[in-house]
């Protein structure tokens, strides 16, 4: 069996013999989506209550440290099963779905949520898994689990901008850079500012992602990059990089009126937005999420600075 064959079979034993996963997903039949025009694409917005958890965890160092990873083996309940990808990661059902099949893929050591050395993993990951969308939240930017590296998968076409992304880089697209082992766009749609990388190359996909994240990493003070990515594989990957300027919007902290609880993730910049209190979804609109996504995202100065800094170092200069 394939690993994409093996999480399958996965997922459709654990909606069985796991409670929790399989009341969730059971109740995914009830989540409201609207959506929204924008020039040329669109913006879903799901109300999904069991995403609760994720939306509203706290990721400070304090309350990390507090609470026992629920990513690790022996924290993890008895129900949860997994499929080995390599030695080093573990498939696992998500418990609390925003997909029809949605899963989390844990390193097997409790290490740092950290892009860098694991990109490679990224790439192989999505290989072997081309039903679904590998996507990775940055630890401040919408990963629930900043501690432990994983990344998140769910079967394609649930994301908008998987369908609109040929139109997105037609009509708001720039070329970087073209040779004739990749191509890479910088699109700003007026709510993202993103790189969509196309190569049947995991060695020449690592050298842009090395530069494109030290760029980020350098206007971010050292830290570990503000990032989402998404990857979609089908003889050669297609990676889309969102660099991040915030992590969560002002309206998250409000009160009253005012608040809205959104934590844009991987998943929110692919273009559905997660909303786990009804509250929320009854009141979003068009402007709220223009808003929205102008606080978390790169400014489009500083995109062009990435954009400018990537195309010179593919081009070959300044190495």
């Amino acid at each position: 069996m394939t690993i994409q064959e093996k999480a399958d079979a996965l997922f459709k034993d654990q909606l069985s013999s796991w409670p929790l996963l399989g009341d969730n997903w059971a109740r995914l039949e009830e989540a409201r989506v609207k959506s929204f025009a924008f020039d040329g694409f669109s913006i879903r917005v799901q109300c999904n209550p069991k995403r609760i958890v994720s939306s509203a965890a706290k990721v400070d160092k304090v309350s990390i440290e507090k609470r026992l990873c629920f990513l690790c083996t022996e924290h993890r309940p008895p129900e949860e099963k997994n499929v080995w990808f390599g030695e080093e990661y573990e498939i696992l059902c998500n418990p609390f779905p925003i997909f029809k099949q949605h899963y989390t893929i844990a390193r097997h050591a409790h290490t740092p949520q950290v892009i860098e050395p694991e990109f490679a993993a990224f790439l192989e990951l999505s290989r072997a898994l081309p039903d679904l969308a590998l996507f990775y939240n940055a630890p401040n930017c919408g990963a629930s689990a900043p501690d432990h590296m994983h990344f998140q998968a769910g079967n394609r076409g649930f994301m908008p901008v998987e369908e609109e992304l040929a139109a997105l880089k037609t009509r708001y697209g720039k070329l970087l850079f073209v040779d004739s082992g990749m191509t890479l766009y910088a699109v700003d749609d007026g709510l993202r500012r993103f790189h969509v990388a196309e190569s049947p190359s995991a060695y020449i996909l690592e050298n842009y992602a090395m530069h494109a994240i030290k760029l980020i990493r350098d206007q971010q003070d050292g830290q570990e990059p503000m990032i989402n990515m998404l990857s979609y594989y089908q003889k050669g990957w297609q990676v889309l990089l969102f660099p991040r300027h915030r992590h969560r919007p002002w309206q998250y902290f409000e009160e009253g009126e005012k608040n809205i609880l959104l934590s844009p993730a991987s998943v929110d910049m692919g273009g559905t937005l997660i909303t786990p209190l009804e509250k929320d979804f009854a009141k979003i609109s068009r402007e709220d999420i223009m808003d929205i996504f102008s606080q978390v995202s790169f400014s489009a100065e500083t995109f062009e600075k990435l954009n400018g800094y990537v195309k010179n170092k593919l081009q070959g200069h300044g190495k």
